[in-house]
């Protein structure tokens, strides 16, 4: 690239951290670098227009786990570690609302229920262990999250009861990520979109795709599912596939709803149903960083859509579209130090709005 004097004085010199990622991660990192060294000099690189992945993407759900995965979370964990990954995603969550504001965020706490496959026996599963559940998470809500529910919303072929949080809630996920940018560049932050990482190395020099290179003191890789082209942990992508109907009159459905042990997940916004998942029918044809929707999936979400979210109703879909998540085999982001010029923050487990804010600055803390 031949970039002017002016451009390589302004954009690329004297560099103290150079953030990769402009996601809710990446932009939050900033803002507490910038706390903490405010004459520091921050550039953002985000190889998309947009962020890539999953930060505009989303489905805007401020939540921090379904009964059912909780349940599923202490099989492979142990009741501190489960209670304690509740906890920094309750933290994160507020830290947004703190950072941002409910009203610019357009936060509502409509609460969050969870339906089950009416052959199913899950919801006595998950009822069975309810309380037990709720006598683990009061420490960190100071009341009982979970409860039994009826389902007044005539959803159908589904188990007649439902299980409902009542502290989850929704935003506007482009009002936060809007509202995050001018934010960070209110601070005197630098953001160049379009701006494609090739390689990176300990002694700080970035070489872009198009082949030019600049150095920087300290970098930060906030790429999430894209994380595996710079680092070498357990971290893989994972598309997660979403459609939105054309606004519905009289729309009866208010709040965020999982299926499925959250492998589908729906909400109301702007009188339309934002319906996503399906990743559970074809997980290793998922694991790519290729977005895109495929047939199988869409399909899928059209059929329940139609036969249990609104039946004997004529909807039509008015947008279909994918993100790119960073999973992994435990729940736990990746935060750390990789060598000495380089971090990580990384692996959000497709719970980005309720801890990008406060991994963004945990990862500041240690760099």
């Amino acid at each position: 690239m031949n970039y002017s004097y002016w451009e390589l004085k302004s954009w690329f010199r004297n560099v103290d951290f150079a953030i990769i990622g402009s996601g809710i991660v990446g932009l939050s990192t900033a803002l507490h670098l910038n706390e903490k060294y405010p004459q520091s000099n921050i550039l953002i690189l985000e190889k998309g227009q947009l962020p890539q992945g999953a930060s505009t993407k989303n489905a805007g759900f401020a939540c921090f786990g379904s009964l059912s995965e909780i349940i599923s979370d202490l099989k492979r964990h142990s009741i501190s570690e489960v209670v304690d990954l509740v906890q920094k995603r309750w933290d994160g969550l507020n830290l947004l609302r703190e950072t941002l504001g409910d009203t610019v965020i357009d936060f509502q706490q409509k609460g969050g229920y969870e339906l089950f496959t009416e052959n199913s026996d899950l919801f006595d599963t998950c009822y069975s262990k309810m309380n037990e559940i709720n006598s683990y998470l009061n420490p960190v809500f100071k009341d009982a999250v979970f409860s039994a529910s009826e389902n007044n919303f005539q959803f159908e072929k589904i188990y007649p009861k439902l299980i409902f949080n009542k502290f989850e809630g929704q935003i506007d996920t482009g009002k936060m990520m809007s509202a995050l940018l001018t934010k960070v560049q209110s601070k005197g932050v630098k953001i160049l979109n379009n701006a494609d990482v090739n390689y990176i190395d300990d002694f700080g020099t970035i070489t872009l795709k198009d082949g030019f290179s600049f150095g920087v003191d300290k970098i930060i890789l906030a790429t999430n599912g894209f994380a595996q082209e710079f680092l070498d942990e357990n971290v893989q992508p994972a598309r997660a596939q979403v459609i939105i109907t054309e606004p519905i009159n009289d729309l009866h459905i208010k709040g965020t709803f999982h299926l499925d042990e959250g492998y589908y997940y729906f909400r109301n916004i702007n009188n339309r149903i934002l319906f996503g998942g399906g990743r559970n029918l074809n997980f290793k044809g998922e694991e790519t960083t290729t977005f895109g929707t495929t047939d199988q999936i869409q399909n899928e979400l059209d059929k329940l859509l139609q036969e249990v979210i609104l039946p004997n109703k004529e909807v039509k879909i008015d947008h279909r579209w994918s993100g790119i998540m960073g999973v992994g085999s435990q729940k736990k982001a990746i935060v750390k130090q990789v060598s000495n010029n380089v971090f990580c923050a990384v692996r959000l487990g497709g719970m980005g709005v309720a801890i990008g804010s406060s991994i963004g600055k945990e990862v500041a803390n240690i760099v």
